[in-house]
Order: structure tokens, then sequence, then C-alpha cells
């Protein structure tokens, strides 16, 4: 592959724009933390009473302040574990996992970020997030 001026030629012939301005997605995120955060998340689509929520159930609308409650919660356990005490979970009595915290700290913080970025009727528009007016 060259690159000649602002397209890039493959060795095929194939042309694109250069990607250095471009948002890589890929590269942001660690497939090993989107694979366990998966996990994590269909883990607790059962629910208390055995039915199984949708996965994006979560879209339909927490309360900004039950997210931040929550993450404050989960970032207690991961600075205690981190510092060597041994959370637990208080409706179960099973020891907190600092794998599941942190993905309860991502959960969380993806909601709450979303939450906000809806209220400022932000819209994808070619891989930017555009205001509405």
């Amino acid at each position: 592959m060259s690159t000649n001026g602002a397209v890039r030629q493959f060795e095929t012939g194939a042309t694109r724009d250069v990607s250095a301005h471009k948002y890589d997605y890929e590269a942001f995120e660690s497939p090993l933390v989107m694979n366990r955060f998966a996990q994590y998340m269909h883990k607790h689509r059962k629910q208390s009473d055995g039915t199984l929520r949708d996965g994006d159930n979560w879209q339909k609308g927490i309360p900004n302040q039950e997210y931040v409650k929550s993450l404050r919660r989960h970032v207690f356990d991961v600075w205690a574990i981190m510092r060597g005490y041994t959370c637990v979970e208080p409706l179960t009595g099973d020891e907190v996992d600092i794998q599941d915290a942190l993905c309860a700290v991502l959960f969380n913080t993806n909601g709450l970020l979303h939450n906000l970025l809806k209220a400022e009727n932000k819209v994808l528009s070619n891989g930017d997030l555009t205001k509405v007016e």
C-alpha cells in the first residue's frame, strides 16, 4: 500500500481516503474487555422472577441518579478490592469479583453517558456527534 497525498492505494489498485482523521473504533476497544463485558451483561439479563430481559432493556431509560448511585457503589468495590479487602454482595453473600465490579462501572458509565448525550439531542453523523438545533 502506498499513500499519495490524501488517497491510499492498495496493492490491488483499490483506493481509499487516508484514515488519519477518521475515528478508529476498532483500535479504541479491546476484544478481551468487550467479551468480558458481554458475559457480564448476559449474566445480568436474568431477573429475580426468572425472566430474561432484552439485552438493550437499559436503553428504555434508567434515571441518571440511579446510574450515579450504582456507579459509586461499584467504584467503591473496585477501590476496596484493589486495597486487599473482600467485598460481599448484600443480597447473596457472594464475594464480589473484581472483573464484575469493573464491568458494573462500565455499564453505569456507559448508561449515564448515553442519557447525557440523548439529553443534548446528539445524533450520529459521519462518525461524529452533531447537536440537533
